[in-house]
């Protein structure tokens, strides 16, 4: 089943359910599938949908620390609650042990030796990485590997 079928499912499983919240969210991030295939004219793939869903979940990360900062407690569970609904079609996190692995691998592939192949091992590791690591933090591992 692609991933864009079992949002779909999700969401009618959700509105026979009445979970408003879940549904809500799903719907959003049909939406941002729909546009994308619309503006674009394509058919998105199950990697091109797990990189929407990681762009949505960036923002509510962003949003919970905003709302946090200001005060907006209600707010902040919102977004907190739809970030935990989109967790939910994300392939399963890789051990820091398994990210550095692949680093390693890619630092090699590349003969990377200075923070300035940098942009070299990110395009390496990206492919293997996307939606199983948190990118912000691989490229701080990466950047500490290569000595900066």
């Amino acid at each position: 089943m692609s991933l864009k079928s079992q949002i779909s499912e999700d969401l009618k499983n959700a509105m026979r359910a009445g979970e408003a919240g879940k549904r809500d969210t799903l719907r959003l991030l049909q939406a941002a599938i729909k546009q994308r295939e619309v503006d674009e004219r394509i058919e998105l793939d199950d990697p091109a949908v797990l990189a929407i869903v990681e762009k949505l979940i960036k923002q509510r990360r962003e949003s919970i620390t905003q709302f946090e900062a200001a005060g907006r407690t209600d707010l902040a569970d919102k977004e907190k609650f739809e970030s935990g609904i989109l967790q939910g079609f994300l392939p399963a996190a890789l051990s820091e042990a398994e990210i550095a692995k692949i680093i390693d691998a890619a630092m090699q592939s590349t003969g990377a030796g200075s923070v300035k192949d940098m942009g070299k091992v990110v395009a390496a590791v990206k492919p293997q990485l996307a939606g199983r690591a948190d990118m912000a933090q691989v490229s701080a591992l990466i950047k500490a590997k290569l000595g900066a």
